[in-house]
């Protein structure tokens, strides 16, 4: 019986990679419980395995008394003696205590003890192991649909994909294998919870670095990436090295590297984006596949006014305002996009407004601060609207009145046309506005641009 006992201990702690020391730990602590159990808890006694002999052994102790009062914690002299001869009143003597007396409800109660912390001790282990693989793109098979998400087995244990880190519009069925990005484990009493991703930026950041090996080795470096996950994205590069091109060493001979990502990611569309330290030229590449006229940049806002040409605006902005959002995320800058007849227009506007603001001795910016950045609302202003700005008294107003009239200003303008401006905040899920007449929304697709990789959040 001792060896079965022993080689079990062997056997489990192999087959489920559980430390011997711990298992042990554990019959021990079991067979306490059953004795516990059995005997109450005011006996006094001792649990321990001797691997020697390959046997739990169990000690009860009693103290060598002249009366017994409690049969349980004590002994009489004379009987103490029987066992050793040598002891004395007030000694602790031990006795060995047959475990096979315990009892089936015992026995039960020790084995489920064991169950359970074998169970605890394989899940400590599964928690280190993926633990340790946060980041990192692993695979499973589509097991079943709950509320949160997918459950996605992985063998050991399983995975859940949420629904918030689905590619939209994505479908699976049961059996499906798939692969997805580790972004967390969390401890809870049923089992760590493995949490994985497929719209992550970092997932697309692990598939360039699987498929391009300039990726991999670190010769060309993922400087961002911003994802519409299913629909398209934007990866910036840069390349250590200047004999690597590294838009080509990701899209590979014939498009082969980028086209396995695009399947894998079934079908969402990559812009590989050259990334600079220059702000202006970054948002240029990350804007492609529209022309740019010019790029005014507010570093203290850190916004970029940008101008393109009356026939870019379509391609600039994108479909639904794809393009300048993504490109937006990729630069995290605000980026405000106007026509050069628009930009024209404001700039004229800013003249005239910077003309009154000298005739009425006043700083531009007050009228700016007051809320009358055009000279539309200025024309439209009551005079009482007006005062209230900052430095503006009735006698500069009368000044300014008169300047008006001699600019021809006073006539209220005709309800001007939807403004031609674009506006996207990095990580605005907001749609821009559309600058001028949009096109409908077939010919808001804007032309196709070379495949290209996206990029983590810019450095």
């Amino acid at each position: 019986m001792s060896t079965e006992l022993k080689k079990a201990i062997d056997q489990i702690s192999k087959d489920k990679g559980i430390d011997r020391d711990l298992l042990v730990d554990t019959l021990e602590e079991a067979v306490r419980s059953s004795v516990a159990r059995k005997y109450g808890e005011e006996m006094d006694f001792e649990v321990t395995y001797n691997d020697e002999a390959g046997e739990i052994e169990v000690y009860q102790f009693k103290v060598v008394v002249e009366e017994v009062h409690d049969e349980i914690s004590e002994i009489t002299l004379e009987d103490a003696r029987n066992h050793d001869p040598g002891v004395r009143l007030d000694d602790e003597i031990g006795f060995k205590v047959n475990i096979s007396d315990l009892g089936r409800i015992a026995a039960q109660s020790a084995k489920q003890v064991i169950i359970q912390r074998m169970r605890d001790a394989e899940q400590e282990i599964i928690y280190d192991e993926y633990k340790d693989r946060i980041g990192e793109i692993i695979s499973g098979i589509i097991q079943r649909r709950d509320r949160s998400g997918w459950i996605i087995n992985l063998g050991r244990t399983e995975a859940l994909l949420p629904k918030e880190e689905q590619i939209p519009r994505e479908r699976y069925k049961r059996g499906d294998r798939i692969q997805a990005y580790l972004i967390e484990v969390h401890k809870e009493s049923k089992g760590p919870q493995v949490v994985v991703s497929r719209s992550h930026p970092d997932y697309m950041t692990s598939l360039f670095k699987r498929e391009v090996p300039e990726v991999g080795d670190g010769t060309v470096k993922i400087m961002g990436v911003s994802r519409d996950p299913g629909l398209r994205a934007k990866v910036a590069v840069y390349s250590r090295e200047r004999d690597v091109d590294p838009v080509g060493a990701c899209v590979g001979v014939r498009g082969s590297r980028i086209q396995n990502i695009v399947q894998e990611l079934r079908g969402e569309r990559i812009d590989i984006v050259v990334w600079s330290p220059d702000i202006a030229v970054f948002a240029q590449n990350a804007l492609s596949p529209a022309r740019i006229t010019r790029i005014t940049v507010d570093e203290e806002e850190k916004i970029l006014e940008v101008v393109v040409p009356d026939d870019q605006l379509t391609p600039a902005i994108g479909r639904k305002g794809q393009n300048v959002k993504l490109a937006a995320k990729l630069l995290g800058w605000k980026i405000d996009v106007l026509t050069e007849s628009r930009y024209g227009e404001i700039n004229a506007g800013r003249e005239v407004l910077e003309q009154l603001a000298s005739v009425a001795e006043i700083n531009a910016d007050y009228f700016v601060d007051a809320g009358f950045s055009s000279i539309d609302h200025i024309i439209q202003a009551s005079d009482e609207e007006l005062l209230a700005i900052k430095d503006m008294t009735e006698s500069k107003l009368g000044n300014m009145r008169l300047a008006m009239n001699l600019l021809g200003l006073n006539a209220p303008k005709p309800e001007a046309e939807a403004e031609t401006t674009a506006e996207v905040t990095a990580g605005n899920e907001a749609e821009p506005a559309a600058e001028e007449a949009p096109a409908p929304e077939a010919a808001a697709e804007e032309a196709p641009a070379p495949d290209a990789p996206e990029t983590e959040k810019a450095e």
